[in-house]
Formats: C-alpha cells, sequence, structure tokens
C-alpha cells in the first residue's frame, strides 16, 4: 500500500492544505524572486507532504501551491510550465523518499529536482517565456543550480531525519 492508501480522505486533504498553504507563504513572502531566479524554503513543505504521502501528495502540493500563489500573489504572469515543474519537484520528492531518506536518496532528490527540473525545464521554461537564448540563461543559472544543491542536500539532511521521527501517519 503507499502512503495515500493507508490514509483516510480527510487526512489526506488535511495535510495537503497545511501543506499548500505553507509553500505559499514560504514561496511568496518569505522568498527573493527575480525574472530568472527564486531563492527560499518553499520547497520543505513539499517535502513534508511528499514524505508523508508519496509522490501524488508531493506532486500535487507543488502545483497547487504554484498554482495558488500565482493566481493570489503573482509575482510577474502566471505560465502554466512552472506548475508543471512544481508538480515534478514534489513527485520526484515523493519517489525518492519513499523507502528512505538516507543520504543517498536525499542527494539523488535534490540532484534530479535542481539539474533536471530547475536547471533544465524551468531555464527552458524562461526562454519561452522572455525570448532569451537557451545557453546564456545555463550559464547565469549553473551557479543557482550547484549552490541549491549544497543547500537544500545540507538543509534536508537536517530537517528529514526529525520530519520522519515527527511526521507520524495520522491514521495511527
Amino acid at each position: 500500500m503507499t502512503g495515500l492508501q493507508k490514509r483516510r480522505p480527510g487526512q489526506w486533504i488535511t495535510m495537503i492544505g497545511f501543506c499548500v498553504a505553507m509553500e505559499v507563504i514560504l514561496a511568496r513572502f518569505l522568498s527573493l524572486h527575480t525574472w530568472n531566479l527564486k531563492i527560499g524554503f518553499s520547497f520543505l513543505p513539499v517535502v513534508a507532504a511528499a514524505l508523508w504521502g508519496g509522490p501524488l501528495a508531493g506532486g500535487i502540493t507543488g502545483a497547487l501551491g504554484d498554482l495558488i500563489g500565482a493566481l493570489l500573489f503573482p509575482v510577474g504572469a502566471y505560465f502554466p510550465g512552472f506548475t508543471l515543474s512544481s508538480f515534478l519537484d514534489g513527485a520526484i520528492y515523493g519517489w525518492c523518499f519513499r523507502k528512505g531518506t538516507g543520504k543517498r536518496q536525499i542527494l539523488l532528490a535534490v540532484l534530479l529536482v535542481q539539474v533536471a527540473i530547475s536547471l533544465l525545464l524551468n531555464t527552458f521554461w524562461l526562454t519561452v517565456l522572455f525570448q532569451v537564448s537557451l545557453e546564456s540563461l545555463l550559464t547565469l543559472r549553473l551557479f543557482q543550480c550547484a549552490a541549491g544543491i549544497v543547500i537544500k542536500f545540507l538543509l534536508l539532511s537536517l530537517v528529514l531525519p526529525v520530519l520522519r521521527k515527527n511526521l507520524v501517519p495520522l491514521g495511527k
């Protein structure tokens, strides 16, 4: 049984709703945004939802957080590609953490999210939105990606053991 199958619908909706609210607050009010850069901790509620409910819960939390945040507190034009990226972020965390949260799983999750989604996919979305060359944006975003790998790995290495210990399934 997956994490979602063990939970009652009310518990699942409550947890996802709480994580979405936290993601919106962290992303829209406690993050630094520029047209090609976002620095913040809004990935943490997505990781918590993914850890608690698996890839679907993480993906839904990421996508709803992006969509609701963009509608209520826009930081530029809404673009559905970033909502897809947010869904994929959460799904990747859920997939990588389905069997544990050791250093290897954390590194794999962070590398996949930072390289495949942030560096490649989100850079592609930015080229579509702003008609700039992929090569020039990749160069700019490479440092952000490298820094994100280190910071997210270290932060998740500290936070996940605490989350795993305290994020007891609500059905038990």
